[in-house]
């Protein structure tokens, strides 16, 4: 079986962060959003106010995705 992906939307300062808007995981068995947060090698907003969607719905950062989802990395919003 060929290998799947999981889409991944970053915004604000996590899209300058990994240096795209857009960009593509390879799924694998019990892959969790926060695995992608790791692989991308931003664990450090884990503890900061990240928010995460999976397919347009806000969800918890430890559910599990599927391929051909899409997940979305949403910084914590910063007021003035």
């Amino acid at each position: 079986m060929a290998a799947g992906y999981v889409r991944v939307l970053a915004f604000g300062p996590i899209a300058e962060a990994i240096g795209s808007r857009t960009s593509k995981i390879e799924w694998r068995d019990n892959l969790s959003i926060e695995d992608i947060v790791v692989d991308l090698g931003l664990e450090h907003w884990l503890g900061q106010g990240l928010t995460v969607a999976l397919n347009g719905e806000r969800c918890p950062i430890d559910v599990h995705c599927q391929q051909g989802d899409e997940v979305a990395l949403l910084p914590p919003v910063s007021g003035g």
